[in-house]
């Protein structure tokens, strides 16, 4: 489980067809949010030189208005937010574009889908609309909000002995019920920065539910990650904590009150919620590796990593526990294959296993960024905040290829949409386990050093970095860092 964090909205590039505005770099304390009255073309390049704007993920907020003028390749008016005039137009189409190509240059701007986040803010009349999210884009929030992060590990919820893997529901269910008080006493247990921050949170109670584990209940399931009954299986659980955590909240709230902004919500008379908001995907980089689970819904990254100069310099491996022991008890196990694999190898290209195997255990590089986009609009679908996710893509993707799957995470109604291509940075710290062109990783020394340069960072002299749901996570050490330098 997880406790109140993020007390500080994410800086964002807001945009619309109404009003396009810039939070630059100086609104790190949110005092000063309309400092640049206007939005141009060459604030998308904020982060252009890596190490700009370092402590923030930076996203441009759109609505469907600005998506729809995208494709009929339409300019749209600039407004003043302050005078509300008219002062200019853009092509959507080559705004779209810029953003489209920073992202596969090095992975940023992400996108926010505004109208599908205040889609679910039913605290509009009191509050306004919500314009940012946290640093990893799960959480839209109002001014002065928190994070009050949960995530139930789902690897625990299947009976794999059987014949037939199945899902224990009875279970789960019990569990959301559990999970949804316990986020609802940390609003009230919690000790807050700001009496504006705790003023707020209590006055919304937003929790965020969430899970991790979800590949590894996969492939306990013995279903591929990038199939239709994966994504399936995605959508059902998501409906189901979200009807279940929905009816915690209800009587909650009959036990202890709605939160005290319902009366001005636009919720019913059927939905007197105890909070405003119950459910959230975060990226669970830490507490996932914790629990020995996979990275809240995204797949695999990686079935081996080595371990290098400990007991006495001897190198181990750290082997998927449920991979490993398929790989023990079908024989096909050997120490070759895991060093194989630690070095970036493919299952796919090993004759020892087999392909039922090889369909169960891909991993993030081998999925198509079409899969990701779809099993994030899966978990979207059922839950009213964001969900946390990265889109990976190879190193020669092409720029088509961010545009198609920008467009794609639009029309799916996904809240947002983060991409990264492999070997995309100029000083990447990523020593991951999947091979890549020598040109484009950087000598272990400079990654190294790079480490020393990014604020309060620490980890180990051996990382295995990988990117996942916005965020940075050492697979050795557990070291994470959810900004993008």
């Amino acid at each position: 489980m997880g406790g109140l964090g993020c007390p500080a909205a994410q800086s964002l590039l807001i945009s619309g067809i109404g009003s396009l505005h810039l939070i630059d770099q100086d609104t790190v304390s949110l005092s000063n949010l309309h400092r640049q009255p206007l939005f141009t073309p060459k604030d998308i390049d904020c982060k252009k030189v890596e190490g700009d704007i370092h402590n923030f993920n930076i996203s441009v907020g759109v609505d469907s208005n600005f998506m729809k003028a995208v494709e009929a390749n339409l300019n749209y008016p600039l407004i003043n937010p302050k005078s509300k005039q008219v002062v200019g137009e853009l092509n959507a189409k080559e705004v779209f574009d810029k953003m489209v190509y920073g992202a596969w240059r090095n992975g940023e701007p992400g996108m926010i889908f505004l109208d599908e986040v205040n889609k679910d803010n039913h605290v509009t009349e009191e509050y306004g609309e919500m314009i940012a999210t946290n640093p990893c884009g799960e959480q839209p929030l109002l001014g002065n909000e928190s994070c009050n992060l949960g995530s139930i590990n789902l690897a625990n919820f299947v009976e794999s002995r059987e014949v037939r893997p199945y899902i224990k529901w009875d279970e789960l269910r019990a569990t959301i019920k559990t999970a949804t008080r316990f986020l609802d006493n940390v609003i009230d247990a919690n000790k807050y920065a700001t009496p504006e921050i705790e003023k707020m949170t209590k006055s919304t109670r937003k929790i965020g539910l969430g899970v991790m584990g979800f590949a590894d209940m996969l492939t306990q399931l013995r279903v591929p990650y990038n199939s239709k009954e994966g994504r399936k299986i995605g959508s059902d659980i998501m409906r189901f904590l979200k009807s279940h955590a929905d009816q915690s909240s209800i009587a909650l709230a009959e036990e202890r009150g709605t939160f005290p902004a319902w009366d001005n919500s636009d919720y019913g008379q059927d939905e007197k919620y105890r909070n405003a908001c119950r459910l959230t995907v975060a990226p669970t980089g830490t507490i996932s590796m914790f629990a020995d689970a996979s990275s809240g819904v995204e797949p695999l990254f990686s079935l081996a990593y080595r371990k290098m100069n400990i007991l006495e310099g001897e190198t181990l491996y750290y082997v998927n526990k449920y991979f490993e022991q398929d790989a023990k008890e079908m024989g096909f196990y050997s120490e070759d294959l895991m060093e194989y694999l630690s070095d970036g190898g493919s299952l796919k290209d090993r004759t020892e296993v087999p392909d039922e195997i090889k369909e169960i255990y891909t991993t993030a590089p081998e999925i198509s960024p079409e899969a990701h986009v779809g099993m994030q609009a899966a978990f979207q679908e059922h839950c009213d905040s964001g969900i946390s996710k990265t889109i990976n893509f190879a190193n020669d993707a092409t720029i088509e290829d961010v545009y198609t799957t920008y467009m794609l995470a639009w029309k799916t109604k996904c809240k947002g949409i983060t991409v990264y291509r492999a070997g995309s940075r100029d000083k990447e710290v990523l020593v991951t386990a999947h091979k890549s062109d020598e040109t484009n990783v950087p000598e272990i020394e400079e990654q190294l050093n790079f480490f020393q340069e990014i604020e309060d960072a620490e980890c180990c002299a051996e990382p295995n970095i990988v990117m996942e749901s916005g965020c940075k996570t050492c697979k050795v050490c557990g070291w994470s860092a959810c900004h993008i330098a």
